[in-house]
């Protein structure tokens, strides 16, 4: 296409949501002169923050994540769902800022959470060693005020039995020269009847302090609040018209749980929302694909209040006023041929070390070098890139040599320590290479004996695992073509409905993240083992 057919075409182009399909929760929205960047939340994966950028907000590309070492956090011992929450992006006098939280726990009225702050000239880096903010609540986020003040805000997490633990939202000021918070803080809103206030963004606009909260729990009753003041300590009126965004009651449509949002600007002055949504497979039922991000336009009257169009979430919107920016796409195989892992793939719980992978060893393959069990939560080795369509598969061949029971190298649909479908190489009692399947559901492991395959004298096995909806199934090839394993296994537990328990009113489990396809070496016995796997191929069908 020519510069001047790209620059005519916006007026028939959409932005067809999901924008980030998968795992990509609580989006954080900027945009810098003729750049967007979108930073979602990650939890317990490396690298933390995840970040794509756009220059239409039709097309986007992922740039990675930004937490990439310990230096920045340490995620080993890392609970399911705990970790990184809901990072805020900023830029400010030629650096951006980064907020992110790290939230430690959320059983018995607790969170421990914990926010820090890292700045960069460059969306690529180097990022600053991060500064320790408050431990007061998390989706902490940045203010840049138009005096040049800056303001730090959050949710007030309150521990006390019987109290509201979404004690409203604190704000307090940020020196940006001495790195550190300064003055008291003070609750800024407590929120509508709706409850479960957090996730605040604040902007100023047509002469308003607009707070952008995000309530009713990040779920079905999920929405965006907005409410405004002419001081920014308040007090905030909140919109009349009720909530701008919500799913709430439409059962009916595609995408659920719309909530967690925040705005931005273009350079022609059209407003957009970003925020999370989910797409159950059922209605009101298991969003395999964990929470996703898509963007609404807003419409703004001067002097008036923000409007979505039916102040629910669509799937298709009208996209800016914008040259029209294509990315070349992601190619479906990783060869392994780069000195690192490629950007579409997480590690769970450490970053991708040396001391664990590998891809300068043997040319063209990826070395994972064998870590704990399901449950360990210090050092697992698992690679493994998100699920971003409801019918989709990962292939891969392994080279692996195991000695005994407790080594395993295969292929994954992932979700969490306790639910989870493996097929994976090992050696059998009796002296045999075997490949086995095995389930966990909610830490109910289930093994199928009937289906063990003999791989005796194969040095390379191909392994594939599909997703089919709500059906997960396993392949296999020796090398006269592929396999099929005769059962179908429940793609719905890898879900964050399927992940979460609550005893007695509390949460003893949760879950925020999403179903992954990946690559899995354990280690149980602490031998050193490892696996080459010779290439990676995810589809989409």
């Amino acid at each position: 296409m020519s510069t001047d057919m790209a620059n005519v075409a916006t007026a028939a182009r959409s932005i067809r949501n999901p924008v980030l399909a998968g795992f990509h929760p609580d989006p954080s929205i900027l945009r810098v002169g003729d750049d967007y960047y979108l930073a979602t939340s990650t939890f317990e994966w490396y690298p933390g923050v995840r970040v794509h950028h756009s220059r239409d907000l039709v097309n986007w590309r992922t740039l990675g994540g930004i937490i990439t070492d310990r230096r920045l956090l340490d995620l080993r011992g890392c609970g399911d769902s705990n970790g990184v929450w809901a990072p805020d992006l900023t830029y400010h006098d030629g650096q951006f800022h980064l907020v992110y939280s790290d939230v430690a726990s959320f059983a018995s009225g607790y969170w421990d959470p914990q926010n820090f702050l890292v700045t960069a000239e460059d969306i690529a880096g180097p990022w600053s060693d991060p500064v320790k903010l408050h431990g007061r609540g998390f989706d902490a986020a940045l203010f840049h005020d138009d005096d040049g003040t800056s303001w730090l805000l959050s949710m007030s997490a309150d521990w006390r039995p019987g109290r509201d633990r979404f004690g409203g939202i604190e704000i307090q000021q940020y020196d940006r020269a001495a790195r550190r918070l300064v003055g008291q803080p003070r609750i800024l809103f407590t929120g509508t009847p709706v409850g479960v206030t957090e996730g605040p963004h604040l902007y100023r606009h047509d002469g308003w302090y607009w707070l952008i909260t995000a309530e009713g729990g990040t779920s079905w009753e999920h929405q965006v609040t907005v409410a405004r003041s002419r001081e920014l300590f308040g007090p905030y009126e909140v919109d009349p018209d009720g909530p701008l965004l919500s799913s709430v009651g439409r059962p009916d449509l595609r995408l659920q749980k719309a909530g967690h949002g925040s705005l931005v600007r273009t350079q022609g002055g059209e407003w957009y929302l970003a925020h999370l949504v989910g797409r159950p497979y059922s209605p009101l039922g298991s969003c395999v694909l964990g929470r996703e991000t898509a963007i609404q336009r807003v419409e703004w009257p001067s002097d008036g209040w923000p409007l979505i169009a039916g102040g629910v979430p669509a799937d298709e919107v009208v996209a800016p006023d914008l040259p029209a920016h294509p990315w070349p796409a992601e190619p479906a195989t990783d060869d392994f041929d780069a000195a690192e892992l490629g950007l579409c793939w997480s590690t769970l719980r450490r970053p991708a070390t040396p001391d664990w992978i590998d891809l300068r060893s043997r040319p063209s393959h990826l070395r994972v070098h064998g870590g704990q069990s399901p449950v360990g939560r210090q050092g697992p080795s698992l690679v493994a890139r998100r699920v971003e369509a409801t019918h989709c598969s990962l292939e891969t061949v392994v080279e692996f040599n195991p000695v005994d029971h407790r080594q395993l190298a295969g292929i994954t649909a992932y979700y969490n320590t306790l639910n989870w479908h493996h097929l994976y190489l090992t050696r059998a009692d009796d002296g045999r290479a075997v490949l086995e399947l095995l389930s966990s559901d909610n830490g109910r492991r289930t093994p199928y004996p009937d289906l063990t395959v003999d791989v005796s004298g194969v040095t390379r096995v191909g392994l594939r695992t599909v997703f089919d909806g709500p059906v997960v199934r396993f392949e296999y090839d020796l090398g006269a073509g592929w396999q099929r394993l005769p059962v179908d296994l429940d793609a719905t537990i890898l879900s964050d409905e399927h992940a979460a328990l609550i005893i007695d009113g509390e949460p003893a489990a949760w879950g925020f993240t999403g179903a992954f396809v990946g690559l899995w070496v354990q280690d149980l016995g602490g031998d050193g083992v490892y696996a080459d796997f010779d290439l990676a191929t995810y589809r989409e069908h």
